[in-house]
């Protein structure tokens, strides 16, 4: 295996893993500033305010996109060890 394959095999999978983390991420933080800015307007300082709301929108995306997340897993896994003999040999 060259440094080449290695590369392209570490660019492919840095992608797939933004594209998968990527709905978390946002809706977190979108959360998270739209929480903030309630706090501050209204004065309330109460940790678990941003906390469990941000868990649950987490949870929540987890569940409803676990299909497409497991979807596109499946689908580079399929990718990766149909290459397997190209990366070996």
């Amino acid at each position: 295996m060259t440094t080449d394959m290695v590369a392209e095999l570490m660019r492919q999978l840095m992608k797939e893993a933004l594209i998968l983390a990527a709905p978390l991420l946002i809706a977190a933080a979108a959360l998270s500033f739209v929480l903030s800015l309630l706090q501050t307007l209204t004065s309330l300082q109460e940790q678990s305010l941003t906390t469990v709301p941000r868990l649950a929108a987490v949870a929540l995306i987890l569940l409803a996109g676990m299909p497409w997340f497991l979807k596109r897993m499946a689908a580079y896994t399929l990718l990766l060890l149909g290459d397997l003999r190209r990366y070996l040999g």
